[in-house]
Order: structure tokens, then sequence, then C-alpha cells
């Protein structure tokens, strides 16, 4: 299983950014695709995640600013973020979780991870 991720970069806080993930050597319509992201000295949290069936979670700090969606058929998760702020800042990672509709915001209840994509916010 491999996850690549895409679309991060330097930009000033008031901007958007379409991170992408594509995934391969999975079945992908069969996973639930989730995004968390690391701060500089920070613990990796959970930004948003979307099961089989559709269905999405937001963290409450990015929830209004941040959209999850996905392409089966391209076998790509996306993630659309608005409004970026300074506290946007950090590596955004993807991660896949197999068969369970549940979505979990625990980054331990992911079984596949992608090597993640540096955003920067500036001020």
């Amino acid at each position: 299983v491999q996850l690549q991720a895409s679309g991060g970069g330097l930009v000033q806080a008031g901007g958007a950014l379409r991170l992408s993930c594509a995934a391969s050597g999975l079945t992908f319509s069969t996973y639930t695709m989730g995004w968390f992201r690391q701060a500089p000295g920070k613990e990796r949290e959970f930004v948003a995640a979307i099961n089989q069936n559709g269905s999405t979670r937001y963290a409450d700090p990015v929830k209004g600013r941040i959209t999850i969606s996905r392409d089966n058929a391209q076998n790509t998760v996306y993630l659309q973020i608005n409004s970026l702020k300074p506290d946007d800042t950090a590596v955004y990672y993807c991660a896949a979780r197999p068969l369970i509709l549940i979505i979990s915001t625990e980054a331990r209840r992911y079984d596949y991870w992608g090597q993640g994509t540096l955003v920067t916010v500036s001020s």
C-alpha cells in the first residue's frame, strides 16, 4: 500500500490550498481515508476523514474552513483548506483505515500512512 500526498506549499494567511493523496495497492473504495497534521513541536492531530459511504468528520478547529472529498475512480482523497491561518502550518499526512465505517479521530486506528506534505502559512 502506498499513499502519496501532494499539494502543500507556502501560502499567505487567508489563502487556500488543495491537498491530494493518491492511493495504490489497496481497494480504495473500502477504506476510510483521513487527514492528520503535525505542527513543529506538537503531536499529530486529526483534521478530517471520510468513510466508504462518503460520511465526513472534521476536527473542531477546522470546521467551516476545510472540506474533505474522495474520488474512488481516481483512488484519491482531497483536502480543501480555505482561509488559511498561520496556525495551520504543519506537515499534513493522509491515512487509510480498512473496512470500518466508524470514523475514528485516533491516529492509531489507521493502518497506512503517506509521507506527508508541508503546508506553511505566512502572516
